[in-house]
């Protein structure tokens, strides 16, 4: 068997959500925005790339903020990230250290928990 990797992780939003999405991930976490195969339009959602990896978000009508479960996307310019979310309005906090990084958790637009990493 053949190592594998991961193509993409699929987050849920609520129905509606694909403004808050675009600005979250979109303007202040700097993803790429790409767009989804016409065949997958009608259900809504929003999907972008980071480096070599796709995030999707997805519509779930019955709609759940992850609160443990969550991604890590490891970054460059933590301080400067940090910043950025906190001048926006977005809630950022500390947990136990990680050897070898400096991290912080954020929610998105929906309550998502989502971690930003930086080695140190």
């Amino acid at each position: 068997m053949s190592t594998a990797t991961i193509h993409h992780v699929m987050v849920s939003m609520p129905v509606g959500g694909e403004e808050a999405a675009r600005r979250f991930y979109g303007e202040l976490l700097e993803f790429q925005e790409i767009e989804k195969p016409g065949n997958l339009r009608k259900r809504g959602g929003v999907w972008f790339v980071t480096g070599n990896l796709q995030l999707h978000l997805g519509v779930d009508p019955a709609f759940q903020p992850a609160q443990k479960a969550h991604v890590a996307f490891q970054v460059n310019g933590l301080d400067q990230m940090r910043g950025r979310l906190s001048r926006s309005g977005c809630e950022t906090w500390d947990d136990e250290p990680l050897p070898g990084y400096r991290r912080f958790y954020v929610n998105d637009p929906f309550g998502n928990r989502m971690e930003l990493i930086e080695p140190e």
